[in-house]
C-alpha cells in the first residue's frame, strides 16, 4: 500500500531536452538503475496516482501511467502547471527525472504538512529545492500568470503564495544523506556519480 495519502499524485517531469547532458537523463544508470526507474519506484512506493509531464509518451509506454503533453511547454514551471492542471487530487508531489538518489522518507515526511500552504518545500542551506517538492491546486492562478507573461522562474512562485519551509535540520532527522536532492545536469556530473550510492 502506497505510504502517503491518496489526496496526494506524484508527478515526475519528463519533457526535459537534457541539452547539457548530451543524451536523455532519464534513462542514465546509477549503480545499475535508470535515474527514472529509482524515482518511479519510489513513487510506486509512496502514491497510488502517478504522472508523466512531458510529450514523450512513445518513450515511456511501458510503465503504463497517464502522460501529458506540458501544456505551456519549455519549462519547469509549465510542467508543475501540467502536472497540477491534470491531477484528479488537490495536492501533488514533483519531482524531475534526473535525480539519482530519490527518498521515500523525504516524501513521506513533506506530504502530511500539506494543508494550511500551497506549497510545501525543502529549503537547504543553499536555498530552496522546488523540484522534490509538494503543491495545491490553489497555485494554478498564479502559476498561469507567470507563464502568460513569459516568466518562468520557479522561484519567483514563491513570493506569490503560501510556502511551508522545510528545513535542513528537519530533514536531517528524516534522512541522514545529504545526497537526496542531487540532480545530474552534464557529463562530467553523471561520471562523478556513476557508481556509487547512497543509503
Amino acid at each position: 500500500m502506497p505510504m502517503v495519502d491518496s489526496d496526494v499524485t506524484g508527478v515526475i517531469l519528463v519533457g526535459g531536452k537534457s541539452r547539457r547532458m548530451g543524451r536523455d537523463k532519464a534513462f542514465l544508470e546509477i549503480d545499475g538503475k535508470t535515474m527514472f526507474d529509482k524515482i518511479f519506484s519510489v513513487f510506486s512506493e509512496n502514491f497510488s496516482r502517478i504522472l508523466l509531464i512531458g510529450d514523450r509518451e512513445e518513450r515511456f509506454a511501458n510503465y503504463h501511467v497517464p502522460t501529458y503533453a506540458d501544456l505551456f511547454p519549455g519549462s519547469s514551471l509549465g510542467g508543475l502547471y501540467t502536472g497540477l492542471f491534470y491531477a484528479e487530487t488537490n495536492y501533488i508531489f514533483v519531482s524531475s527525472c534526473d535525480l539519482p538518489y530519490p527518498s521515500s522518507k523525504v516524501i513521506s515526511h513533506i506530504c502530511p504538512l500539506v494543508g494550511d500552504s500551497d506549497a510545501v518545500v525543502p529549503k537547504l542551506a543553499h536555498g530552496y529545492e522546488p523540484l522534490f517538492a509538494a503543491y495545491a491546486k490553489s497555485c494554478l492562478v498564479p502559476i498561469k500568470s507567470m507563464l502568460e507573461v513569459g516568466n518562468y522562474c520557479v522561484y519567483d512562485l514563491y513570493p506569490l503564495i503560501t510556502v511551508k519551509d522545510v528545513g535542513e535540520e528537519d530533514l536531517k532527522s528524516v534522512v541522514e544523506s545529504p545526497y537526496s536532492f542531487i540532480n545530474l545536469n552534464t557529463p562530467a556530473e553523471y561520471d562523478a556519480e556513476k557508481g556509487k550510492y547512497y543509503e
